[in-house]
């Protein structure tokens, strides 16, 4: 679970440093606010492809370890 609160912080981190709303954030990566806002706060069960859709908007990688 350390991995999930770890991508979620980073995440909302990156979003907040580029000066992009949630909102905003899912308009570029083609998926939903509450999408979003699940990836940030590591609850729901957003699909690994979301992940890496909001994830490629801020320039972040994910990666397998």
């Amino acid at each position: 679970m350390d991995d999930v609160a770890g991508i979620a912080q980073q995440i909302r981190r990156s979003r907040k440093e580029a000066g992009l709303t949630q909102e905003e954030l899912a308009h570029l990566a083609g998926t939903s606010e509450r999408t979003v806002r699940a990836i940030e706060t590591g609850t729901g069960n957003p699909s690994l492809q979301a992940v890496v859709a909001v994830a490629n908007v801020l320039g972040l990688n994910v990666g397998v370890a």
